[in-house]
């Protein structure tokens, strides 16, 4: 049990020194030697619990799925079913989100997708899983009579969409003004698909 505990560590320990430097240096820059020399360790620690690159890599989409995991569970105890989905778009559409994941290290690891049938598997599995999170969070608004849409699972879809490309066309946008702006802009559409109420809560 106390060996399986201290093997996660250790390999969120280096995962995350990979992301610090694949941040720093790039995706295609980064490697083994200089997540070791990161970590002041020997190269072959690393090695132990990831054998190649491409084994960093796997980590690290995972590691894109625990933060994101983050916007989902937080306050969740707190909150009934509307404050709940309320919250979980706000953070969809904030500075929040988009912070919580390097923009060149995530389109560096998704284009990979093109060139692994692993890393598309891996990343598609991740896009359904924030998606069924969504979806959840929806259905139980729903079901609380809160919102007066059909399908929960397509309505989670269709915001999802929406969050991929605005953020990847805001990323086109140095204007900090207008990037906030357009973040409102498309928040609101989120809200009228959802079909929810939310006047004060976006004031």
């Amino acid at each position: 049990m106390g060996r399986k505990s201290l093997k996660k560590t250790r390999q969120k320990e280096i995962v995350s020194a990979f992301y610090n430097v694949a941040k720093r240096e790039g995706l295609e820059n980064a490697s083994i030697a200089k997540v070791a020399k990161e970590m002041g360790v020997n190269p072959s620690l690393i090695i132990h619990y990831f054998t190649s690159k491409e084994e960093l890599i796997f980590g690290l989409i995972n590691f894109i799925l625990e933060s994101y995991r983050f916007i989902y569970l937080a306050e969740e105890e707190q909150l009934n079913s509307r404050e709940r989905l309320i919250k979980v778009v706000d953070n969809l559409f904030s500075r929040e989100w988009n912070a919580l994941f390097d923009d060149g290290v995530f389109y560096s690891c998704f284009s990979l997708i093109f060139r692994s049938q692993r890393i598309k598997t891996e990343f598609k599995e991740l896009h359904n899983h924030l998606r069924q999170l969504l979806s959840e969070v929806i259905e139980a608004a729903k079901k609380d009579g809160h919102l007066l849409i059909e399908n929960s699972k397509q309505t989670a879809d269709l915001i999802f969409i929406m969050v991929e490309g605005v953020y990847y066309y805001l990323s086109l946008f140095d204007d900090e003004t207008v990037y906030n702006e357009k973040l409102v802009e498309y928040k609101k559409a989120a809200f009228d698909i959802l079909k929810l109420n939310t006047t004060v809560e976006l004031n």
